[in-house]
């Protein structure tokens, strides 16, 4: 029987041919002695070498690389659940394709993953001191505060791509286009556990951004008021206890 991953780090990447072999190589270095490591490279629909390049270098590294390819774009959100839903691991880290998330983050998250007893969190990158340019993290700021005053997630920086959270976590979530920035919500809202980690943040050195004010602004307010509902509309069950017929006492409480 194959080891089966403990932990699938989900990257999807569209027209990143030139940052995704020096993304890869620095991943496999980082996590070279965790047991169970895989990657899962999600190409959404790209019109470059994206995939050949990251074949070719995971091959030379020797590292656990699985790669799907969308015929066509259908975004960030559907890229990533594609990769999650193909993931083998039981902790799923997620990381943006453009090379500005560093991997050598990656093990914070797991250490503070490793201080929890809730079975469903999400552990969110905060990028605080961001290498982007003043009017993108101006409009971040913005939005990071309107989100957070109707969603009550307490995540300064939802957009980061560097997350983690269990794969069983995910699969129970609601999905959509744009899901991948209200994750913290959706998570707190099914009653999980939301913890904040620091993490470096580097400029983007090739290709081009796929976001701009217009579809972040528009597609965020619509994408909102939508997860406000959601969250309204959400029952979490307390369980008090589970018996089986005959059995005066309950064989389990649960909180």
């Amino acid at each position: 029987m194959p080891h089966q991953p403990t932990l699938s780090l989900v990257i999807p990447a569209k027209d990143e041919q030139d940052n995704i072999a020096a993304l890869l190589t620095e991943t496999f270095t980082v996590m070279r002695d965790y047991p169970g490591f895989e990657v899962v490279l999600v190409d959404d629909g790209s019109s470059d070498r994206t995939l050949d390049t990251a074949r070719r270098t995971a091959t030379a590294l020797g590292g656990n690389l699985t790669t799907i390819r969308h015929d066509q774009s259908i975004g960030q959100s559907g890229a990533l659940a594609t990769g999650i839903r193909q993931a083998r691991g039981q902790l799923i880290a997620t990381m943006d394709g453009d090379g500005q998330n560093d991997p050598a983050d990656i093990p914070a998250l797991l250490q503070k993953a490793s201080t929890l007893n809730q079975q469903d969190f999400c552990i969110a990158g905060y990028r605080c001191n961001r290498k982007d340019t003043s009017w993108k993290r101006f409009q971040s700021r913005l939005a990071n505060r309107v989100r957070n005053a109707f969603l009550h997630d307490g995540v300064p920086d939802t957009g980061c791509g560097l997350k983690l959270i269990p794969r069983a976590t995910f699969l129970k979530l609601p999905w959509f286009d744009h899901a991948h920035r209200f994750i913290p919500a959706l998570v707190k809202g099914m009653g999980g556990v939301i913890a904040i980690v620091e993490v470096n943040h580097r400029p983007r050195t090739a290709g081009v951004s796929k976001y701009n004010a217009w579809n972040r602004a528009w597609a965020g307010i619509i994408d909102m008021i939508g997860v406000m509902w959601l969250l309204r509309r959400t029952r979490v069950p307390r369980i008090a206890g589970v018996a089986e017929s005959g059995n005066e006492q309950p064989i389990m409480d649960q909180a």
